[in-house]
């Protein structure tokens, strides 16, 4: 299995540790309700260095992004990330990955941790402009600082003004007394913060830092399984769940990572226009339980006479609202914010409700 370097500090600091994709890593510290709570109210810190990253670096970089990432590339500048997703080819979708412009020939790319091999085939199999490619993934690691008060409590850390970046940008800083460390206001929890990258041999300095900087604001080390309730209790996409490699970003609510622009020729483009401007058949929605149950993946979704109109992606109990919440591909009659549906849990219909996330409004 492997590691991240900060694999014995979790252990130290007493993280219940799982296998996750491949990576023993940390589920929970003190416990999901607590740590999910103390990032939406506060500030936590992730480690989140299983994640995978690709350099993109050359003449024709631009170019290449831009027919395997289905947003368009040609609207980043220096200093901005984008969210985009890799096209298959086949109507589906390789991975949803963040894409980090350091110039018009130098880009990063952030990958998930689960499909770094698949992904790194992909932009191989797909290099026709022979640019320059380098997998960084076991080099790198990353520290997600999620939560209000976190882009406060990491201003003591560097000079730099950081507190006034806009969402999805990034610099190159001193942070922690370590030189050219990526700090990008960016995050998978939808209570604000940042993802910083570093060397493997730097982490544990920063780690230590960030812990102590975030200390009087109350700060927690956070594991995986608030990571998955957060994201879900904001609406977010998961790789295995909302998307995969049979899903388009079309049905999966991402039409708007999705551009039709001139120029924009990525694999798939012409089932993805055709998709968005005849219509698909089942949509991804989010739904709140309005009777006492917890959904989870591939449950059911029923109309009120028990026919069989879609199933549930992604479920859970929300620890900010104390309901069941989940995300479904549902059938089109279904798709409007309010209609009833019911989630069959254990051959019983449970009662909800469509609602378009983020299901907790921070």
């Amino acid at each position: 299995m492997k590691v991240t370097a900060l694999n014995s500090i979790h252990r130290k600091m007493g993280g219940k540790m799982v296998d996750f994709v491949g990576f023993d890593m940390p589920v929970q510290f003190e416990g999901i309700n607590i740590e999910h709570a103390t990032v939406r109210t506060k500030l936590g810190v992730f480690d989140v260095s299983h994640m995978g990253e690709f350099w993109i670096e050359g003449p024709g970089s631009k170019e290449f992004l831009q027919r395997i990432t289905t947003n368009d590339v040609t609207a980043l500048v220096d200093g901005k990330v984008q969210y985009s997703c890799f096209p298959n080819g086949k109507g589906g979708i390789v991975d949803d990955l963040l894409v980090y412009r350091f110039s018009e020939d130098r880009y990063l790319l952030v990958v998930n941790a689960s499909n770094i091999e698949k992904d790194w085939n992909y932009v191989v199999k797909n290099n026709n402009n022979d640019v320059n490619i380098s997998n960084a993934s076991d080099n790198i690691s990353q520290l997600a600082i999620q939560g209000p008060l976190a882009l406060k409590a990491m201003q003591k850390l560097t000079s730099e003004n950081i507190e006034d970046m806009k969402y999805y940008t990034f610099k190159e800083i001193n942070f922690a007394g370590v030189d050219n460390v990526i700090f990008s206001t960016t995050g998978y929890t939808g209570s604000g913060g940042c993802e910083i990258y570093m060397n493997n041999k730097d982490v544990e300095k920063i780690y230590d830092e960030v812990l102590k900087a975030g200390s009087e604001h109350g700060i927690k080390p956070i594991g995986l399984a608030a990571r998955d309730t957060l994201r879900l209790e904001s609406g977010f996409c998961l790789y295995g769940h909302e998307i995969n490699d049979s899903t388009s970003p079309i049905s999966a609510g991402l039409g708007w990572i999705t551009k039709f622009s001139e120029g924009n020729n990525f694999l798939d483009r012409e089932l993805f226009e055709y998709q968005k401007n005849n219509g698909i058949q089942m949509s991804l929605k989010g739904f709140v339980m309005e009777d006492k149950a917890i959904p989870r993946q591939h449950y059911e979704v029923c109309n009120k006479n028990g026919e069989r109109i879609g199933e549930v992606t992604s479920g859970t109990m929300s620890p900010m609202l104390k309901k069941g919440i989940g995300m479904a591909y549902i059938s089109k009659p279904y798709w409007k914010e309010g209609s009833e549906i019911y989630i069959k849990i254990r051959n019983k219909m449970a009662r909800a409700i469509v609602s378009r996330p983020p299901f907790y409004k921070v």
